[in-house]
């Protein structure tokens, strides 16, 4: 039984879904705020769905839906009204349904009656839990059958559930209530220009008791309120002159907080969940990518997810789950999901380019000068992580890294393109594994050099003259055996006849970020990636126009991917293509404004000239970890913004479209200390650097020349 796969597509949410996310909690529910058991609708807490229907009524009355307004990405604002049982259209009794997310919800719902009339209304609520869980939910295939007992109490209904051994409990309260087994109701007197309300709670109960009522008091803030305070006093403020730009990224910064959990056996840390609504529990890339993304607004994130990766970092080797030693986890899942996911355990480990993405972003939290107790305590970490690049990730020594799976259940495909037909010849024919896709060989390329600056910074040059020999090895074989001359781009993978898989495809943009092409390549790489075969417009497609896969809405053969542009933009910065990179960048703004702000997983890969808006991809994940670090990693990359603490260095050569205008950040961690940075065109002011950094107004040289500059350095008498 397969959890989570990319060949298997979620069911359509309905219309107008709106989606509410808090820690590893969330709710799927209609735009009148009912949830409907038939869709894959719900609340969830530890991926499991523990309510399953929830629908108000007001004398039998569905509720028409007039607007859905997300006020933050845990509350929602829902309006409505009573349609009339006499015909007429306009209705006087209007109601509201104030919703937030927490250990599951909490509801405020008022009635208004606009008559001249008092009104006597039936307010029923009807409820249901099946405890279901989300892989079951998301493939509608639910199959256990939970034996169910009810107790309403005075305004409480407590639903109990039992299957194998395993209990679980919901209980609903509601202020002012008359409990029955299906659903809780009021008798509701309204008068004339007057309104009637009640507040109710739906949380969980792991054991099947109750639980204390936990609706904040009216005029104080809920724990979720608590937590985003907490999140925003502590991450960088922001003014661009730019609003729509500002709001854009304020929505990032508003995701990014909701989607932070904690891990279950370290409460202290917080790591970052890959997105809602099926995927809020660690994942190896998501939560890796997202975290080197969020790098400058908060390291806590990278510093608890690599901690927490740590933690499970594969000892044996096992086929059910993948797992090897020094691998990095694919998943992680909670309770009952953990039987039903991926290798039948609560982590499954096949992802080919979580490892050595564990070792960059080990690297990048060392660079930025941030808790170096934890950096020593994660050597060990990267190390074993190297060595499950050398012993199993290369799997037959031809100094690439290939993935194949070793059962019948696992992803087919493991790199973050991971849907069944995401890696394709040219002529649309289905490339066989074992695979050694392009961008992985740029992260091991990243991976050796991030730890070869760790060995040089703990004065181990031998080891990282040794890396960094290794890395060279790496590219130098990389540019003769993936560069298609004929072409003029990269083969996205060697299949397993060690054939360049031909199809061009947006993967190679990721190696321009790690160095990993050579010079004379790179400008016909960029020429590729920004022609209208590949740009949409919107951004770089994950695969060209004039490919026999090509579909613009598919899920990895034409779509576009704002996370996957977020690192190509990079790349051409790295490369000196900076128009082409405040292309994508001011292509991916517009986009996200189109959408309130946020920009989703992904959408379709249809020309801008064709669509005046992006056109969703319809079971893209909104919000997601990836994509809501996309705006940042944006702007940072174009202040070219980057630090090497132990060297004494801040670089800061900013290249802002001048449509974007000033830029102001204050409370911006570095090192020890915090940082104001000012941006007006082309010129930076830095203030409050800690000691001993000093502002270098240029790009930052890659890790390449500084260690050679300080090793001249060294040399000096």
């Amino acid at each position: 039984m397969v959890g989570w796969n990319a060949d298997t597509a979620a069911g359509p949410l309905g219309s107008g879904t709106v989606t509410l996310v808090e820690g590893s909690s969330f709710c799927i529910s209609s735009s009148n705020g009912d949830i409907h058991p038939d869709l894959p609708h719900g609340v969830f807490h530890l991926d499991t769905r523990i309510l399953s229907r929830w629908e108000l009524t007001i004398n039998g009355q569905v509720i028409e839906p007039l607007a859905a307004e997300i006020r933050e990405p845990y509350r929602a604002l829902f309006a409505g009204r009573v349609p009339r049982s006499d015909g007429y259209a306009d209705s006087p009794l209007l109601v509201e349904r104030l919703r937030e997310v927490g250990a599951g919800i909490f509801e405020e719902i008022t009635v208004r009656n606009y008559s001249k009339h008092s009104v006597e209304c039936r307010v029923l609520l009807t409820a249901e839990s099946d405890f279901a869980d989300l892989f079951e939910v998301k493939e509608a295939r639910i199959t256990r059958e939970w034996k169910e007992t009810r107790v309403p109490e005075g305004d409480s209904l407590v639903i109990r559930g039992k299957w194998e051994g395993i209990r679980k409990g919901v209980v609903i309260r509601a202020e002012g209530a008359g409990a029955g087994a299906r659903a809780l109701g009021f008798t509701a007197k309204i008068p004339s220009s007057g309104s009637w309300s009640t507040r109710v709670s739906v949380v969980p109960a792991g054991d099947g008791t109750g639980t204390p009522f936990t609706h904040p008091s009216r005029g104080e803030m809920s724990p979720s309120d608590r937590r985003r305070q907490e999140w925003v006093a502590k991450i960088p403020r922001l003014q661009v002159g730019n609003r729509s730009i500002q709001r854009t990224l304020s929505r990032s910064y508003e995701d990014l907080g909701a989607l932070r959990i904690q891990d279950p056996d370290h409460p202290d840390r917080v790591v970052v969940a890959a997105g809602a609504p099926w995927f809020m529990t660690l994942f190896g890339r998501d939560s890796l990518w997202a975290s080197e993304m969020a790098l400058p607004v908060d390291p806590s994130l990278a510093l608890g997810t690599l901690r927490t990766l740590a933690d499970r970092q594969g000892t044996v080797v096992d086929t059910a789950s993948e797992e090897e030693p020094g691998k990095i986890l694919h998943e992680v899942r909670l309770d009952v999901s953990s039987g039903l996911a991926l290798g039948g355990k609560s982590a499954y480990y096949g992802s080919v380019d979580a490892t050595p993405l564990f070792v960059i972003v080990l690297g990048s939290v060392s660079r930025w000068g941030f808790a170096k107790d934890v950096i020593s305590e994660l050597l060990p970490n990267a190390d074993r992580a190297l060595d499950w690049i050398k012993d199993y990730g290369d799997r037959d020594g031809d100094g690439f890294v290939e993935y194949g799976r070793p059962n019948q259940h696992g992803l087919i495909n493991q790199g973050w393109k991971d849907s069944w037909d995401g890696i394709n010849f040219a002529d649309g024919t289905i490339a066989e594994p074992p695979l050694a896709l392009c961008e992985v060989q740029a992260y091991v390329h990243g991976a050796y050099m991030a730890r070869a600056w760790m060995a040089y910074d703990d004065g181990d040059l031998t080891l990282a003259a040794e890396l960094r020999e290794r890395a060279d090895r790496l590219k130098k074989k990389f540019n003769e055996e993936f560069w298609l001359p004929d072409k003029g781009y990269y083969a996205v993978a060697l299949d397993k006849d060690k054939r360049p898989v031909d199809a061009c495809a947006s993967n190679m943009g990721h190696c321009l970020w790690f160095g990993l092409v050579d010079e004379d390549k790179a400008p016909l790489v960029v020429e590729r990636l920004m022609s209208p075969e590949m740009f949409s417009g919107w951004g770089v497609r994950t695969l060209a126009t004039d490919m026999d896969a090509y579909n613009p809405a598919s899920y990895h053969n034409g779509s576009v991917w704002p996370h996957d542009n977020a690192l190509i933009a990079a790349g051409l910065l790295r490369y000196g293509f900076v128009e082409e990179a405040q292309r994508i960048a001011t292509a991916l703004f517009d986009a996200a404004e189109s959408s309130g702000g946020r920009l989703p997983e992904l959408f379709c890969g249809f020309p801008r000239e064709q669509f005046r808006e992006p056109v969703p991809y319809p079971t893209a994940c909104s919000p997601q970890a990836w994509a809501a670090t996309t705006p940042i990693q944006l702007i940072t990359g174009l202040m070219r913004y980057d630090a090497h603490i132990s060297l004494g260095g801040l670089w800061l050569d900013p290249v802002l479209p001048e449509s974007f205008r000033d830029l102001h950040i204050s409370n911006a961690p570095m090192g020890s200390g915090r940082i104001t940075i000012d941006i007006v065109g082309s010129s930076a002011q830095v203030e409050g650097l800690p000691g001993g950094i000093t502002l270098h107004r240029a790009q930052r040289p890659w890790i390449t020349e500084l260690v050679e500059r300080a090793e001249l350095r060294r040399a000096e008498p």
